[in-house]
């Protein structure tokens, strides 16, 4: 009974050793993160330029995305915790992905045929959370899966299937152009028919993929230690609201010092994401009105230059992999970040179409950096019987700061920034390089001091 009970208190200790998997297993398991990236690479290339059309506010547009932050800060925690709870059949994990995947491809499928801005917005906030449900217990099940030693190859991978996923999310209205279909052709409500197609082809690759890694990679069975522990534990929504108060406290000091990267690193790209077709069009058309032929081919040359950066991302996660094992996770995520900043301080002033795409290499890195080594860091440092609800807290420090960008980027967008969307880009460079010193004073913790 004492090694029974020791072992329900400790189930690390009984955990039986991971199996290691095989790149094209590794490869197996992400292949999910495919669909959840498309539609996250449609809602930033699209949901601006989306919301103008239906006539939204130039200095509004923050608050319009508030969505993916407040879904995010309120369901990926919980569902973390509610996920290192859950038995089934099917895992821990995977319940999550398959309602996640569901709801994200009913709210994509209606997106685009959205009649009123608040339409646009509310289907919003279903997307977002359908995402955030799958988020977290996504990244806690690659953390399940494989033993420590993979962890890089691991998230990484997971950050080439963000860039590939996106890069063909971005690349899709122009590619349909491409194949014949019409620039100019928009439906009742002023959005282009080629942007209709795009969310509907989102819809069809978001249930699919996460339907391929279902079938392909099985979790772990648990030990009877393990569910054990599981089967002691308290139920429902109000012990999973309170397992994340005791985590928060509990947070160990490599995630909190991670946070004050994250910060800078995620206000800087939400004012990306927000701004970047306005400022083309300011800077190559000379005007963000919507109702223009240069703003509808800002968003073509952001589909094109954001397909790129992806496709960076993508490339550069795999070439990323013995980098970071050789120099480690902190110092390629500082250079990352830092040619990212230098990189969006000189879009403003680029005037050519073609030049565009130098500074996305930079920006590519940061990307493929962003989703992978800050997860690297972070899956060094907590116990393995809480990862999915720190994997959730973990997004916490993601879109805190998007929260912050909404609703204080209105207040000084016409004062400071001149009502310049150029202005918005630089300051989002400006922010990478502090987000760069900031990752350099993380201190990582051994493994040994794990708990």
């Amino acid at each position: 009974m004492a090694g029974t009970a020791a072992a329900i208190g400790n189930p690390s200790a009984t955990r039986l050793a991971k199996p290691r998997l095989s790149f094209w297993q590794i490869v197996n398991m992400n292949v999910g993160f495919f669909g959840i990236q498309y539609s996250f690479g449609l809602q930033q290339s699209n949901m601006s330029p989306i919301y103008k059309y239906l006539g939204a506010d130039e200095a509004s547009l923050p608050l319009l995305w508030l969505a993916g932050p407040m879904t995010g800060l309120i369901v990926q925690p919980i569902i973390g915790a509610m996920s290192d709870r859950t038995l089934s059949p099917r895992g821990r994990r995977t319940p999550y992905f398959l309602v996640g995947a569901v709801l994200c491809s009913v709210a994509l499928l209606f997106m685009p045929f959205s009649r009123t801005l608040w339409m646009a917005a509310g289907l919003l906030w279903i997307l977002d959370a359908a995402n955030n449900i799958t988020m977290e217990p996504y990244r806690a099940f690659v953390s399940d899966r494989l033993d420590d030693s993979q962890h890089s190859i691991g998230f990484l991978t997971q950050s080439a299937f963000t860039g590939l996923g996106q890069t063909l999310s971005y690349l899709t209205p122009s590619l349909l152009v491409v194949l014949g279909m019409s620039r100019d052709a928009m439906n009742s409500r002023g959005i282009p028919v080629i942007t209709e197609i795009a969310f509907i082809i989102g819809a069809v690759f978001s249930i699919s993929s996460i339907l391929l890694t279902v079938r392909t990679t099985p979790e772990l069975p648990l030990t009877e230690a393990e569910r054990a522990r599981i089967m002691a534990l308290p139920r429902g929504f109000g012990s999973a609201l309170k397992e994340v108060g005791e985590a928060m406290r509990d947070m160990p000091s490599t995630m909190k010092q991670l946070a004050v990267m994250k910060l800078f690193q995620w206000y800087a790209m939400f004012c990306y994401w927000q701004y970047i077709v306005l400022s083309i069009s300011v800077t190559m058309f000379g005007s963000s009105d919507a109702s223009t032929e240069g703003f509808r081919e800002a968003g073509l040359i952001n589909g094109q230059i954001g397909g790129f950066y992806n496709f960076i991302a993508f490339a550069g996660a795999f070439a990323m992999v013995p980098f970071t094992r050789r120099f480690g996770p902190k110092v390629m995520h500082a250079i990352c970040l830092t040619l990212a900043g230098i990189a969006m301080i000189s879009i403003p002033e680029i005037r050519d179409k073609a030049m565009l795409f130098i500074p996305m290499i930079g920006i590519g890195l940061a990307w493929a950096s962003i989703m992978g080594n800050p997860y690297v860091m972070l899956a060094g440092s907590i116990p393995a019987d809480r990862v999915g609800v720190y994997m959730g807290i973990f997004n916490m420090f993601i879109v805190i700061p998007m929260m912050i960008q909404i609703f204080t980027l209105p207040l000084y967008y016409k004062s400071l920034l001149g009502g310049n969307p150029e202005n918005v880009i630089r300051l989002a460079g400006a922010l990478l390089l502090c987000a760069a010193g900031a990752v350099l004073l993380v201190k990582t913790q051994p493994k040994e001091a794990r708990a």
